[in-house]
C-alpha cells in the first residue's frame, strides 16, 4: 500500500517510520513549505494542493501533524471520506481485541489500549501512553507520551493530555481543554480549560485566576 503523509515536522518523522514498519511505502509527503512538486529518492514532496492529483485507489492518507487544531483544519479542508485515512498502529503497541481505533488515528510505540476502549478519528496515542478499559477518546485528541487514562474516562474532542499526566476513573475532560504535563486530574474539567498540577487546578486564562477543579 502507498501512503501519502500530510505534514513533515517532528511528529511526521516518527509516523513515517511507523508506516514503514507496518510494511507500507511512503509515496508522497505534502506540506505547504514546499512551493512546487519534486521527487527525491522516489518520494514526492509537494504542497497540500497536489493531493488530489497524487491520490489513486491504492493510496491512503495520514495527517501527521501534532497540533490538534491544525490537524482538524487540514482534514476539514481535504474533504476525503473516512476510509481514505490510514490508521497507523505501531507493532510494539498493545491494542485489545475489544478496543476500537478510528480512521487516521496514530498509536505510537509501546502504547497500550485496553478492553472496550474507543478511540475516535485522527487522534494521537503517543509513545507509552496507557488507555485503560472503557475509555472514550473523541476526535483530534492527543494523549502525550506516558500519560495514563484510567478506567471509564471520557476525553472530548480536541483535548491535549500532557506527558505523564494521570486522569483518574470516571473523569471527563471537556472539549479543546489542555491538561499539563505530570498533572493528576481527580475531577472533571470543563471545555476550553487548562488544568495543571497535582491535584490538578484549572487556570482560567480569561481572568488570570487559578481555582480548584469543581
Amino acid at each position: 500500500m502507498k501512503v501519502v503523509m500530510v505534514g513533515n515536522g517532528g511528529h511526521s518523522k516518527v509516523v513515517q517510520e511507523m508506516v514503514i514498519r507496518q510494511g507500507y511505502s511512503v509515496h508522497a509527503i505534502l506540506d505547504d513549505k514546499y512551493e512546487y512538486e519534486q521527487i527525491i529518492e522516489g518520494i514526492v514532496y509537494a504542497p497540500l494542493t497536489s493531493i488530489h492529483k497524487i491520490l489513486d485507489q491504492e493510496t491512503q492518507v495520514v495527517v501527521a501533524i501534532g497540533s490538534n487544531m491544525v490537524r482538524k483544519r487540514v482534514v476539514s479542508k481535504l474533504k476525503l471520506p473516512g476510509e481514505r485515512y490510514l490508521t497507523v498502529i505501531d507493532p510494539t503497541a498493545v491494542v485489545s481485541n475489544s478496543a476500537a481505533v478510528g480512521y487516521g488515528t496514530v498509536v505510537m510505540p509501546k502504547a497500550v489500549i485496553n478492553a472496550d476502549a474507543h478511540i475516535h478519528d485522527h487522534c494521537i496515542i503517543n509513545t507509552g501512553a496507557v488507555i485503560e478499559h472503557d475509555n472514550l477518546v473523541w476526535d483530534y485528541s492527543h494523549i502525550s507520551p506516558h500519560a495514563t487514562l484510567t478506567g471509564n474516562v471520557t476525553i472530548d474532542e480536541g483535548v491535549h493530555i500532557g506527558a505523564g499526566a494521570t486522569i483518574i476513573p470516571g473523569v471527563k475532560i471537556g472539549e479543546w481543554s489542555i491538561i499539563g504535563a505530570g498533572a493528576t486530574v481527580i475531577r472533571s474539567v470543563p471545555a476550553h480549560s487548562k488544568a495543571v498540577g497535582t491535584p490538578a487546578r484549572i487556570i482560567n486564562r480569561s481572568i488570570g485566576a487559578v481555582k480548584d477543579i469543581m
